[in-house]
């Protein structure tokens, strides 16, 4: 019941926030939610130096307020301040490239997408912003039930134990055939091409849960953290959005 209720909650906040709020708010929830993001990232990747964390964070919702500028210059920003951060990691904390590059890759795994998803509403509007979002729900949705019913084979057993075969398909045809109907209307495309876009962005969504899957796993994490109640952490709750979001703002680029 708690599960419930909190989904609820969350999916109603987030529904009002796209629809609702003005677009410089929505760039500052977004910041705050990479952020709160990437303090989980951080404790999932083993970073538990409290300056590194806290630049963790600090980046990642830097990473997200650029990029939720729909303009080349933001990407040009983020990527100077990335490599800016990088060179700081290594010369001035003495980290091992690995370990370094793991603190810069929590701005660009959790930052840059949740920027793009600003700049899908700043350039096509919240119909298509909540048509992105409304995908991965209708996948995540999908693979659950359908692993339920119809789940024997693991996916991917030594990641994600309970992920199967069966629901991983149900996810993917959920998402096709709901981006083929509802994205014809919103976004007047060909149902073909939009079948084959929310096919994608369910595969790249799973792959996206299982990364954060493997992250928790190798950290020995339930979940990312324990904000939101019966879901977890906040990472717990995009994981397959912050794969989605990119290949869904690469299509909208290459609408007329």
């Amino acid at each position: 019941m708690t599960r419930l209720v909190s989904g609820v909650v969350l999916a109603l906040a987030a529904v009002a926030a796209i629809v609702w709020l003005p677009l410089v708010a929505l760039r500052v929830l977004a910041a705050v939610v990479a952020g709160a993001a990437g303090f989980e990232y951080a404790a999932a990747a083993g970073v538990t130096r409290d300056l590194s964390r806290a630049l963790i964070v600090v980046m990642a919702a830097v990473a997200c307020w650029w990029l939720g500028m729909p303009a080349f210059a933001s990407v040009a920003v983020a990527t100077a301040i990335g490599i800016a951060w990088l060179a700081v990691e290594v010369l001035l904390f003495g980290h091992d490239i690995a370990r370094a590059a793991a603190a810069v890759a929590g701005a660009v795994y959790v930052g840059g997408p949740l920027g793009l998803l600003v700049a899908i509403h700043a350039r096509a509007g919240w119909r298509v912003t909540l048509l992105l979002l409304a995908t991965v729900v209708v996948s995540d949705t999908a693979q659950y039930y359908s692993g339920r019913a119809f789940g024997r084979r693991p996916l991917a057993p030594v990641v994600s134990p309970k992920k199967t075969i069966e629901g991983a398909l149900g996810g993917v045809v959920a998402a096709a055939l709901f981006m083929a109907l509802a994205g014809s209307r919103i976004l007047g495309e060909a149902p073909v091409p939009l079948a084959v876009l929310g096919l994608a962005m369910a595969a790249v969504g799973i792959c996206g849960d299982l990364f954060e899957s493997s992250l928790k796993r190798r950290a020995g994490l339930k979940d990312s953290s324990a904000l939101i109640p019966g879901h977890g952490g906040v990472l717990d709750r995009i994981d397959a959005l912050l794969f989605a979001t990119p290949l869904f703002y690469l299509f909208l680029r290459d609408l007329p």
